[in-house]
C-alpha cells in the first residue's frame, strides 16, 4: 500500500482553487492530461458526487468516481478503472483557507495488486503520481494568476 501527500498553499479564495481543481471539462490545462470527458453527471452538476470523470494521462486511460463534493472545502474520488493493474483505496483533496489564500492538502492511497512486481512496482509509481500531482498544483497556479 502506498500513500501519497502532497501539500500547496495559493495566493487565491478556497472557491478559486477548488474550482479550478474539480473542473474536468478543463483538465487539459493540466501538464501530461490529454483529455477528459463526463461519463457520468453528478449531483450537483456536473463534477458533483457520483460523477464518474474519464481521464487520458499520457498512456494511462482511467475512471474515477467523485465520491464528496463539498465546495469549497472538500473533494473526494476513487479511480474505479485503470489500464493497468491498480487498485485504489480514494484520494481526497481538501481546502482550507489560511492567511487571505488556500492550503490545498491531498492525498491519495493505492496498491499494484501483482504479488511480487507489486512490491517493485509500487514505489516506482508513488514518485510518479507525487510528481503529476505538484505539477498539477503548479499548473493550478500558473491558471490562477493569469485569472
Amino acid at each position: 500500500m502506498a500513500t501519497i501527500d502532497v501539500t500547496r498553499t495559493f495566493d487565491a479564495p478556497p472557491e478559486a482553487v477548488f474550482d479550478v481543481l474539480s473542473d474536468h471539462a478543463r483538465y487539459d490545462r493540466f501538464r501530461g492530461i490529454r483529455r477528459s470527458e463526463l461519463g457520468k453527471e453528478g449531483d450537483p452538476p456536473p463534477n458533483g458526487n457520483g460523477a464518474l470523470r474519464l481521464i487520458w494521462a499520457g498512456p494511462l486511460r482511467f475512471e474515477e468516481e467523485i465520491s464528496g463534493y463539498e465546495r469549497p472545502s472538500r473533494f473526494d474520488y476513487r479511480i474505479v478503472r485503470l489500464n493497468i493493474p491498480f487498485d485504489h483505496d480514494g484520494g481526497q483533496m481538501r481546502f482550507f483557507e489560511e492567511d487571505g489564500g488556500t492550503r490545498v492538502e491531498w492525498t491519495s492511497t493505492f496498491r499494484i495488486p501483482t504479488p511480487v512486481l507489486g512490491r517493485i512496482e509500487e514505489p516506482v509509481l508513488k514518485v510518479i503520481i507525487e510528481r503529476s500531482f505538484h505539477r498539477v498544483l503548479e499548473d493550478v497556479e500558473r491558471i490562477l494568476a493569469a485569472g
